[in-house]
């Protein structure tokens, strides 16, 4: 069974600096149908001004995924981290018992265009903590590599949460599958180009959930970044 949510009909805002739109309720944003889907909780799609960002804020108990597309993010924490996170490198903090935390777009010319992702943990109160990777592309090209899974695996960033996250990069005409137990769930979420999922056609901003099946399979119909959450 498939579950398609539209990129059209996330919840949208712009407020001048930031253009973003939400997969999930977020914020102002609420409607009580797409809270989450198992642990996936937060699918925010960003676009940050030149110069512009969110300042210093808190978060607990949840698993913080970003991943950028075009542009640099800088951030800065209370734990005294101070990184500039680039497209291809992950970062992962996991607020556990409370962080606090800012994120710029520090280029005066270029937006910056990223997926934050919150995953629920597996138990409240963990120690906070915070990485940043980078990931070769020639590895993501017509294969999954593998970004964030609970036990580290295959030099992936370790998440307190029963789930794993892999991105792909298709070109047209490529085709690639994902395994899955039929006792688990999935999601797709299409960054950028164009998919197709079954009977489906997704386009980039297009999120499809996976229920009670083995295989999924994605055939590009073009240039295509796919990201895609096996959970529990």
């Amino acid at each position: 069974m498939f579950v398609v949510r539209r990129s059209a009909d996330r919840g949208h805002f712009q407020h001048g600096w930031l253009d973003t739109y939400h997969t999930f309720s977020f914020g102002e944003y609420q409607d009580p149908q797409w809270m989450q889907f198992g642990p996936l909780r937060v699918m925010n799609d960003d676009r940050i001004a030149p110069g512009q960002g969110f300042g210093m804020h808190g978060h607990r108990d949840m698993e913080i995924l970003t991943w950028v597309l075009d542009g640099e993010l800088a951030h800065r924490d209370s734990l005294g981290h101070e990184q500039v996170l680039r497209p291809g490198e992950l970062q992962r903090m996991s607020a556990g018992t409370g962080i606090r935390h800012s994120e710029f777009n520090p280029s005066p010319t270029t937006p910056t265009h990223l997926y934050q992702i919150w995953l629920l943990p597996d138990r409240a109160g963990h120690t906070p903590r915070y990485e940043q990777r980078a990931f070769p592309q020639a590895e993501r090209q017509g294969r999954w590599q593998l970004l964030a899974s609970p036990d580290a695996r295959e030099g992936s960033l370790g998440i307190h949460t029963d789930a794993t996250v892999s991105v792909a990069e298709l070109s047209s005409g490529q085709s690639l599958t994902a395994a899955l137990s039929p006792a688990r769930r999935g999601w797709l979420q299409l960054l950028r180009g164009r998919v197709i999922v079954g009977d489906y056609e997704l386009v980039a901003g297009d999120g499809i959930g996976v229920l009670e099946q083995t295989l999924l399979t994605v055939a590009a119909a073009g240039p295509s970044e796919v990201l895609w959450f096996d959970l529990e």
